[in-house]
């Protein structure tokens, strides 16, 4: 696929990973919509990189309903990067509104834009669904295991939609970053390596995400790739 002209919508595009992937795509040449929860912040990276904001929160259908809407009906590349780690905290610990929090927007969400995405990109007949997935999918670490579930269902979830939508032409990946120059530590009040001044610049940045998703989009048409995994080199995972 060529991006010229087409119709991207990247969730949680205000900061961090969403931010850099946008900003990416819109340089590629795409039409690019970012969406997020924080309405200020939306419409500065919107003014920043030139593109169009939706404020919206993906564990509501009725915001995706909106979402879809304001693109026209019409979704090219879909790339759902919201998410979240909640309170990482161990689950004997865990509200019931804390684990529905994390389930729903790192996981119900992205389904819902699925369900939505598909049904338009199968129609049309092409399409590309990125789903923003976390290296905890693949491991485990105490206080990580809601935030783990999600992402783990969410890798799942994607070989499923690909059965389903694979003979209409439409594909989809399941990427998976590590430690990255986000704000997701913060966020999670805890410390981690982005918060490192050595260490941060030799974990993902934003924008390297970003050339990783162009990447996968401009794979020749007639192949796909269901699972892509990155890591930083300063990261040890004992046992791999």
């Amino acid at each position: 696929m060529k991006l010229q002209n087409k119709n991207v919508l990247v969730t949680g595009g205000s900061s961090g990973y969403g931010k850099g992937i946008a900003s990416v795509l819109a340089r590629a040449g795409a039409n690019v919509w970012i969406t997020g929860r924080n309405q200020e912040k939306l419409n500065a990276t919107a003014k920043e990189l030139q593109v169009n904001a939706v404020c919206a929160n993906v564990s509501s259908g009725a915001d995706w309903d909106r979402v879809i809407q304001a693109m026209g009906q019409q979704i090219d590349v879909l790339v759902n990067n919201a998410g979240g780690g909640g309170n990482l905290v161990p689950v004997e610990q865990q509200k019931d509104e804390d684990i529905l929090s994390v389930i729903n927007t790192n996981l119900t969400g992205a389904i819902m834009g699925c369900s939505r995405a598909a049904r338009i990109m199968c129609r049309q007949k092409s399409g590309i669904i990125i789903n923003i997935s976390s290296v905890c999918a693949l491991y485990a670490w105490p206080s990580w295991s809601v935030y783990t579930a999600a992402k783990a269902g969410l890798a799942k979830f994607s070989h499923g939609l690909y059965t389903e939508v694979r003979p209409y032409g439409v594909r989809v990946t399941c990427l998976t970053p590590s430690w990255g120059q986000t704000n997701f530590t913060k966020a999670a009040k805890i410390s981690g390596a982005a918060d490192d001044p050595e260490q941060a610049p030799l974990c993902t940045s934003p924008e390297e995400l970003g050339n990783l998703v162009l990447a996968i989009i401009e794979t020749p048409d007639h192949l796909t790739i269901p699972d892509v995994t990155i890591q930083p080199m300063i990261q040890d995972i004992c046992p791999m």
